[in-house]
């Protein structure tokens, strides 16, 4: 999350894209999971509601909102959520097929997934509609695997989130439309913001945010902070000017990056305090340095996952692809072979360590 962060290499090029999807949605079709979820509305039609399999997260918790600095279920009750960010669908979607989006709900036991959608770097500006569907889709399936599906607008380069304001409010319209109706969704309507000041980003918020509430009124809504979403840290700020100068909307969350082998305790105890004084989600980490890459530091990484669990923050890793970097969980080719998903024989050390603390016992009070 340093200036470097913005060219974090996480390129790869899938030749012909819209096979791709094509096959994406034939695996997807394939899922013995397939008749649990609703069939998508017309984009221009009425919103269409989800089935969710019975016990699952999102059937226990149900429609969240931000309660004070917290993220509460439909009980009101603070909860944590624990899952995974996709890699940039434009390159991996051959990741997130019907097996492994099995694997990620029940090997795995993961509440959320992050649906990454790149807006550059030969992303959603390249073809608007093909990625539209491929995120419909993917929302779609994670509904009846009954986890909670981040719609992460992953805007890189540019820093600057203004740049794809109009681009946001196309998107944002159709997805929230689509899927308003269902309860297992949040809205990620700025990946890393940088170079930019907190009240620029603050602006964006505002004027994205009514739009998604003219389709969905209960959605919360992720909004990212200043210098690649450190909370202003890797650009010499703190959490101090949000707290000082937050959204002017209600349903809002504000998300935090963290890379653990680059990022020390300057950027955790500003994850802290910040939590004290906002509602904060941690929608994308790694346990290598702030390109995803290198050595793995569990130490540090397990530092930040002991606080989030002590303050009830919600965390997404980053990533569940075969990205050859460390920070993907699969070894690389795993994606092409289609597996094997279930267990830790395909995973690189970093998938090994971060599916056991996945795959521990949530703690999601209904009473």
């Amino acid at each position: 999350m340093t200036s470097a962060r913005s060219a974090r290499p996480r390129l790869r090029s899938l030749g012909a894209a819209g096979a791709a999807v094509a096959a994406l949605l034939l695996g997807l079709a394939a899922s013995p999971h397939q008749t649990a979820a609703a069939a998508p509305a017309p984009v221009t039609g009425e919103p269409a509601a989800a089935a969710v399999p019975v016990g699952s997260p999102a059937a226990v918790n149900g429609q969240l909102k931000v309660c004070g600095t917290k993220l509460c279920n439909r009980y009101g009750k603070p909860i944590q959520l624990r899952g995974m960010s996709s890699h940039g669908t434009q390159w991996y979607s051959q990741c997130l097929t019907g097996g492994s989006l099995d694997a990620l709900a029940k090997d795995w036991k993961a509440d959320v997934l992050r649906v990454s959608t790149y807006v550059q770097e030969e992303g959603y500006e390249t073809d608007p509609r093909k990625y539209t569907d491929l995120a419909h889709a993917l929302i779609e399936q994670a509904t009846a695997r009954g986890m909670y599906v981040i719609v992460d607008w992953h805007m890189l380069d540019p820093g600057d989130p203004h740049h794809n304001l109009a681009r946001a409010k196309t998107f944002f319209t159709e997805i929230a439309q689509r899927h308003g109706a269902k309860t297992n969704l949040l809205y990620e309507i700025a990946n890393e913001p940088s170079g930019v000041s907190w009240s620029r980003v603050r602006s964006y918020a505002e004027r994205l945010i009514p739009v998604i509430r003219a389709k969905d009124a209960e959605t919360p809504v992720l909004v990212g902070t200043r210098a690649w979403s450190s909370l202003g840290v890797s650009e010499g700020a703190n959490e101090s000017e949000v707290v000082a100068d937050p959204v002017r909307a209600s349903n809002v969350m504000y998300t935090f990056h963290f890379y653990a082998y680059s990022h020390r305790d300057e950027y955790l105890n500003t994850l802290s305090r910040a939590a004290d004084r906002l509602p904060v989600f941690v929608t994308e980490f790694g346990t290598q340095n702030y390109a995803g890459e290198g050595t793995d530091d569990f130490a540090m990484t397990q530092r930040y996952l002991d606080l989030m669990a002590a303050k009830k923050i919600s965390w997404v890793n980053w990533n569940f692809s075969d990205d050859h970097r460390s920070g993907a969980v699969f070894r690389t080719g795993t994606c092409d072979r289609n597996g094997p998903w279930t267990g830790t024989s395909a995973l690189k050390p970093a998938g090994v360590w971060i599916r056991e603390r996945i795959r521990t016992a949530d703690d999601f009070p209904t009473s």
